[in-house]
């Protein structure tokens, strides 16, 4: 598959930076919001946003177990901070005022919600990347981390003594957004997967 095609969840979040990522990344881009075009794509990216907000959204839209179905079927997929978190198996601190986010379930990690603080608290620096020539520039706005990594997970970066970065297969996700900074590695990592060169 030279040129795959990779939506993106388009419910909240900064999906327009994903859209521009994966297009310069070599990939068709497409957003996502209906149950069709979940059927039409070759893999997803799940984009930073509220992560309560967009599960129940996908709830409301009758789109979250088609998904997980879909994800549980071998749909490659990427998180980026909230969507980190949807993918989870587990999630604590899951939501506030009796909402709760819904884990996806496709990669067996267990994350925490806003692990390094408020929106205040936001913060970018250098990380490590397992696989990626030279470390690359995190941005983390409200960003979960992973307490707990199961067997069969990767860990591909850290910050603060914590997981940030993981793979499972063709699943892959990280606390940090790196649509935002210009560097395609993370997008083209993705772009590879599903493509069946990475």
């Amino acid at each position: 598959m030279s040129r795959p095609r990779i939506g993106v969840l388009a419910l909240q979040g900064d999906t327009r930076e994903h859209l521009t990522a994966l297009r310069e990344a070599g990939a068709e881009s497409m957003p996502v919001r209906r149950r069709g075009e979940i059927d039409a794509i070759d893999g997803l990216v799940i984009p930073g946003g509220e992560s309560t907000t967009m599960s129940h959204l996908l709830l409301d839209l009758d789109l979250l177990e088609p998904l997980r179905a879909r994800l549980a079927d071998g749909l490659p997929a990427y998180g980026a901070c909230a969507g980190m978190i949807m993918l989870s198996s587990e999630i604590l601190d899951a939501g506030a005022n009796g909402r709760q986010a819904l884990p996806l379930r496709a990669i067996d990690i267990t994350v925490r919600r806003n692990a390094f603080g408020r929106q205040v608290d936001s913060f970018e620096g250098d990380v490590d990347f397992a696989g990626l020539d030279g470390p690359v520039r995190a941005v983390f706005i409200r960003a979960p981390w992973v307490e707990r990594v199961g067997a069969g997970v990767q860990v591909l970066a850290t910050a603060a003594g914590h997981a940030v970065a993981v793979r499972q297969g063709p699943m892959l996700a990280t606390a940090f957004h790196p649509e935002v900074t210009g560097d395609r590695r993370i997008h083209q990592l993705f772009v590879d997967i599903v493509a069946g060169r990475g």
